[in-house]
């Protein structure tokens, strides 16, 4: 069973990549109901949140890392 086809689409940006702030501000807010959601889930299967948290903005900050690698290299 896919556990992230319960959290929805993502929807696409309304703003332009150039209107920064309010780029920015859509997608916290876009993003935040699906991260309360892979939180929640965690949570429910015994993870703490805090360690999921920490966890999500690890591995978000090393996949943007491996991608700014990636596209120097190449």
């Amino acid at each position: 069973m896919d556990a992230m086809a319960g959290l929805g689409p993502v929807p696409a940006p309304t703003h332009q990549a150039k209107e920064f702030l309010a780029y920015e501000t859509e997608c916290r807010s876009v993003l935040k109901p699906l991260l309360a959601g892979l939180l929640d889930m965690a949570e429910a299967a015994g993870w703490k949140r805090r360690t999921a948290a920490a966890t999500l903005m690890f591995l978000a900050a090393k996949q943007v890392s491996e991608e700014s690698e990636t596209s120097a290299s190449g």
